[in-house]
């Protein structure tokens, strides 16, 4: 039996990163202090070698101890401008390991919605990354994440279009025909991480290439 290794596989340079800069903050803490809000990675079997490292995953702000002795570290998909406060009204230390990629959608949201531009992220809705990013469109912001969605979205005059940056690009550039259909004044923005679509690409070819293929990660 004939195996192909993806070029691809392995983690994008935004999830590396985060686990660089999460066992960085370990071996300057102590043990029990380092805590990330949320899986730094979707890999059940790196999250269990960070915990062995002392870096502890909580699902909510709450669970973080408060105090200066605590290190929080913000994973890739990045947090909203009230959880950071939250966050920041603790006393933690943050090591904020936002991908730069992510970083740069919250700042066209967060520019075009103080320009009073209806923000339409096309994503997956209640995924770590979108729900941060809504939270930058000061109330103005819609989540779609199918075609039909889109359909049903009402036009408006001042739109900004995003993706989430792991989305299908195929189904991005489907939704967006859709919503320039009715609103072909609404501004596009090409959001979708290179190393998503190459990796989106590579699946392809090797799917016609291949009998079976083994993805492995969460």
């Amino acid at each position: 039996m004939g195996v192909i290794l993806a070029e691809t596989a392995g983690f994008c340079m935004g999830v590396r990163r985060a686990v660089d800069r999460g066992l960085d903050s370990a071996r300057k803490q102590k043990p029990g202090s380092i805590y990330t809000y949320g899986p730094l990675i979707h890999n059940p079997q790196t999250v269990e070698l960070l915990k062995k490292r002392g870096i502890v995953p909580v699902a909510s702000i709450a669970e973080i101890p408060a105090g200066d002795e605590t290190t929080l570290v913000i994973r890739s998909h990045g947090v909203s401008p009230a959880e950071r406060r939250q966050i920041k009204a603790k006393g933690v230390k943050i090591v904020d390991a936002t991908c730069p990629r992510v970083a740069h959608v919250q700042a066209i949201i967060k520019k075009h919605a103080a320009r009073g531009y209806r923000i339409i992220i096309v994503g997956d809705k209640g995924h770590p990354e979108v729900m941060g990013l809504l939270g930058y469109s000061a109330g103005q912001g819609v989540v779609v994440g199918t075609k039909d969605e889109a359909a049903a979205i009402p036009p408006a005059e001042r739109v900004a279009i995003v993706a989430q940056t792991t989305q299908e690009i195929e189904l991005y550039n489907d939704i967006v025909k859709i919503l320039k259909g009715k609103m072909p004044q609404a501004l596009v923005f090409e959001t979708i991480c290179e190393s998503t679509v190459k990796r989106q690409v590579e699946v392809k070819e090797l799917a016609f290439h291949t009998d079976a293929m083994v993805i492995v990660g969460g």
